[in-house]
């Protein structure tokens, strides 16, 4: 199978069947829609390279079509096919983004000459950046891969570099959201900073001056002022991790920045401006949080011009013991020592796993099991109990800091303000671990 995906869109049956069987028997991965709406559709389930699109859709324009379709992936290379061929519309199909205009009937050599054009600039462009795995760099990058799956993340994310939309990344925690942000930054080849900011550590009064900055006297404490975390990444590239913790107010200050390029630090007199790209993560399905009037649908359209999806470890597990021996040469290093390699059983083993907490978990594993390690080989024995005995650890340690809040709070009695700044934390962390705890304050014994 050819790399490219392919969307044909003709309302005439006959003609849409034809290029969809030609281009299949050529090896290509193509999908058929015959209507406007259909082929919006099929774009939001898979992300497609070219869309070969009649100019004439019943009432509709072929040419709105690939505007629509450029504004979901700006990447997608268009191809206008019509049976009335002018000056006029193939000047239009230009500047809607079509990088070449055909007349029927199709002449099938032109047409995959065309194809085949695209497909060598994708080729070339992988082989540069992503021809084999190991020329990746590892620590800079921090990506490992070894899986086809991985591979097509990676070149979608370099394509993604190439444009400055924005690009939302999902995935369950611990699979390297932010890992794939810095590699996009770092080969995008802009000069700017990688600013980072969890939108989830932050308390929520606190995010707006973290991203916007603040002048002296602004609020109670501001003694000077403060650059936000936009203005640092000006030239460069904000990468929001967990944007689904944002609030809904602050989420319309951060969309009238994305829109205009244009905000004003708290306490400021004067509009600032900066030259952002804005890179957001989220483990949270927001559409689902849309429904729930928790997410703003402008934003979310707004920041998902570009979806990267990474799968859960368990769903590459081809990627398993390559980033395992990427993390033990690692801290092998760190610890001093000559480790080989893992034995035939750890390696069944580390496969064997159900990583709910991803790279993230293996990596915590393969530390563990350097720091056991007294021999040239890391075993099955020094990976197992990973899962029993550390969480009877944690356990106690969360039964500690229950046990320590609850004293903290008596002493207090029940004063959140004073008992946070006795433990030195928040107090909606505070709050947050009451609940967590004790259900209500109320409910503390």
């Amino acid at each position: 199978m050819n790399l490219l995906k392919i969307l044909v869109v003709d309302d005439e049956e006959v003609q849409n069947r034809a290029l969809v069987k030609f281009l299949k028997s050529r090896g290509y991965s193509v999908k058929g829609a015959y209507s406007f709406d259909e082929a919006l559709h099929l774009h939001e389930i898979e992300n497609f390279d070219i869309a070969l699109i009649d100019l004439r859709l019943g009432k509709k324009s072929g040419i709105d079509l690939l505007t629509k379709l450029r504004e979901k992936n700006p990447l997608l290379k268009g191809i206008i096919i019509t049976a009335f061929g002018t000056i006029d519309s193939a000047v239009q199909s230009m500047k809607s983004g079509a990088v070449e205009f055909l007349t029927k009937p199709i002449n099938l050599e032109e047409l995959m000459e065309i194809v085949k054009k695209i497909e060598s600039e994708v080729i070339l462009d992988e082989s540069v950046v992503l021809k084999d795995h190991n020329h990746l760099d590892f620590d800079r990058s921090g990506i490992v891969f070894k899986s086809s799956i991985m591979r097509r993340v990676l070149f979608l994310a370099y394509r993604a570099s190439k444009s400055m939309a924005p690009v939302l990344i999902t995935g369950e925690s611990g699979t390297g959201k932010e890992e794939v942000a810095r590699f996009i930054h770092r080969v995008s080849g802009r000069m700017g900073e990688f600013v980072a900011i969890s939108c989830a550590s932050i308390p929520d009064n606190l995010l707006e001056s973290e991203l916007f900055g603040y002048e002296k006297g602004a609020f109670t404490g501001a003694e000077t002022s403060k650059r936000g975390k936009i203005e640092m990444a000006d030239g460069g590239t904000l990468f929001l991790d967990e944007i689904g913790e944002m609030s809904p107010p602050l989420q319309a200050k951060l969309l009238r920045f994305l829109e205009s390029g244009e905000y004003w630090k708290l306490g400021g007199e004067k509009v600032k401006k900066a030259n952002v790209r804005l890179i957001s993560a989220t483990n949270r399905d927001l559409e689902k949080m849309i429904e729930q009037g928790l997410f703003r649908e402008d934003l979310y359209y707004r920041i998902n011009t570009i979806h990267i999806h990474i799968p859960p470890l368990r769903e590459r597990r081809e990627d398993i013991i390559p980033l395992a021996e990427h993390f033990l040469k690692r801290f092998s290093k760190r610890s001093h020592k000559r480790i080989k390699g893992f034995t035939k059983e750890a390696k069944y083993h580390l496969l064997s796993l159900p990583y709910r907490g991803n790279v993230r978990e293996l990596r915590n594993i393969v530390e563990r099991a350097v720091v056991l390690a007294d021999g040239e080989y890391i075993t099955t024995d020094m990976l197992t109990g990973f899962e029993g005995e550390e969480k009877k650890i944690l356990l106690r340690l969360l039964d500690v800091e229950k046990e320590h809040i609850k004293k903290v709070l008596l002493l207090t009695g029940g004063n959140i303000k004073e008992a946070a700044e006795i433990l030195g934390i928040h107090r909606n962390t505070l709050s947050k671990k009451i609940k967590e705890y004790f259900g209500k304050l109320e409910d503390l014994k």
